[in-house]
């Protein structure tokens, strides 16, 4: 059997997340399906981890195994040719038996995008939280930056507590959390880097940091969100259109 590594982009706007739904479309299911078209075999894919309904990824690594034959390159095109448009396969290649595209994941990167303009294009609706009022982007750095380390995030994880890689403990480990100005586009990008992530995490986190640059919570109420281990205590979940999964780094190696 060949254990087949997949890259892929998708837009989320009309999946219900990536993970398989019985009555509903998903980007799990689409892309197993499309797998059973061309090889005509029931395969299971795994993704490094589940995005939810209506975020986007702009790299998310699954692999799949198969006694097929079919060349990886091969894969690409027959694939993209039975998907939708809305999901690209950007690479494929065969991986050892051990590679697993969610437990061996180290690292991952998303990036949430805020555009403060007075009108949003139509071109960007999708991929952009509209926040056409100001916001202390100061603030806000000071305020990510006390996010980063190993934390027990049960304050900003969502009301269920489950979290995206199946981990039972709510503690992660942020290895970068920053915010990143974009003049040009006035698009404001909080990028944050860390070990895993709990259900709604970034979009509860970039909710609070909203809330630090309108003035409502202070920066230094961080530790304090962090210790109280309370969703209650930060802010509200921020919108899914804006949050994209950038990158899913294995060990020293980045997919």
């Amino acid at each position: 059997m060949r254990n087949i590594r997949l890259i892929l982009a998708y837009d989320g706007t009309d999946f219900h997340g990536w993970q398989r739904q019985p009555d509903a479309p998903s980007i799990q299911g689409f892309v197993e399906g499309a797998i059973h078209k061309l090889t005509g075999t029931a395969t299971a894919v795994c993704g490094s981890g589940r995005t939810d309904a209506g975020v986007h990824a702009s790299q998310q690594v699954a692999n799949f195994t198969t006694a097929s034959t079919i060349p990886c390159e091969n894969f690409v095109k027959a694939l993209n040719n039975l998907l939708p448009p809305a999901i690209r396969i950007k690479a494929a290649d065969d991986v050892p038996p051990t590679f697993h595209a969610r437990y061996g994941a180290r690292r991952k990167t998303y990036w949430y995008r805020i555009l403060m303009t007075p009108v949003c294009s139509p071109l960007l609706w999708r991929y952009v939280y509209h926040h056409p009022y100001y916001l202390d982007r100061a603030r806000m750095a000071r305020a990510a930056a006390l996010l980063a380390g190993e934390h027990d995030f049960t304050s900003f994880a969502a009301a269920d507590g489950q979290a995206e890689d199946d981990g039972k403990s709510n503690v992660r480990a942020i290895f970068r959390s920053r915010l990143i100005w974009r003049p040009r586009s006035s698009i404001l990008v909080y990028a944050v880097t860390g070990s895993g992530f709990l259900r709604y995490m970034v979009r509860n986190i970039v909710g609070t940091l909203i809330e630090v640059g309108r003035g409502r919570i202070d920066p230094g109420d961080i530790p304090r969100i962090l210790a109280a281990c309370d969703r209650a205590q930060a802010g509200p979940t921020a919108p899914a259109q804006g949050l994209c999964l950038m990158r899913v780094e294995y060990g020293d190696r980045r997919s």
